[in-house]
């Protein structure tokens, strides 16, 4: 991410800031299958980067539209968690459609995913106020609200809360790891789906971790705003 400069009216000891957009995406249920699983519908606790960078790639207009920079960080949180019935498409041996079958599949409740921009801001600014596509998390028919504002991001150390964490940060606390999950999440995934790049992932569920984590910034409320690694699909490996 890109270092900006301190404004002209704070100290000059103070330490340097940067202006990100954050944005705020707001829905009443979400639920993002796990792909490791096939055959069932287990959900994830959170949304891994691929979807998000698939929502954003959606206000832009495409990943054509995308730079292949491009990297946010990003928190989720959900008020709770249910179950229901969802119709299942499988495919059978043979690569074709099967009889649809009703499956159990898992949702989150009153969900808030927050995610930092620190690059081309008013760019993103301009396509998240009138996106291109719908904008989904999940499921085709969980429809989400957006909102933006730009802040100032501080350079050090962060609350771990709801963060989505890099597999390797660690703790400013020596010998600790982050509280919560390690998960297996796609970072980023071709448009054919044929290649997937997987990345390990720390994440608590309860995002009432107040552990520093030695982050690259922390925002206004001290959370900790991790970058994750880049997420344009077209930086993935051509298959042999």
């Amino acid at each position: 991410m890109t270092a900006t400069e301190s404004p002209d009216d704070v100290s000059p000891n103070a330490p340097p800031t940067i202006q990100a957009l954050e944005v705020t995406v707001t829905a009443p249920l979400v639920s993002v299958r796990n792909p490791l699983y096939a055959g069932v519908q287990v959900a994830l606790p959170c949304p891994p980067p691929s979807t998000v960078a698939g929502m954003l790639a959606a206000a832009a207009g495409g990943w054509g539209a995308v730079s292949l920079e491009t990297r946010f960080a990003m928190a989720f949180h959900a008020r709770g968690v249910g179950v229901d019935l969802e119709t299942y498409h499988p495919l059978d041996a043979s690569g074709k459609k099967a009889d649809p079958t009703p499956r159990e599949r898992g949702f989150l409740t009153g969900a808030t995913l927050t995610v930092w921009l620190t690059d081309e801001i008013g760019s993103w600014e301009r396509r998240l106020r009138r996106p291109v596509w719908p904008l989904r998390l999940g499921r085709s028919q969980d429809l989400v609200r957006v909102t933006t504002r730009r802040v100032s991001l501080r350079p050090g150390p962060g609350r771990q809360g709801s963060a989505l964490l890099p597999e390797g940060i660690a703790p400013v606390l020596a010998g600790t790891l982050p509280a919560g999950t390690l998960l297996r999440l796609p970072t980023a995934i071709s448009p054919d789906r044929q290649r997937t790049r997987w990345d390990g992932y720390h994440f608590d569920a309860s995002g009432r971790s107040d552990l520093l984590i030695g982050a690259e910034w922390s925002d206004e409320q001290g959370r900790a705003v991790v970058p994750l690694p880049p997420v344009h699909p077209a930086r993935l490996p051509a298959v042999v």
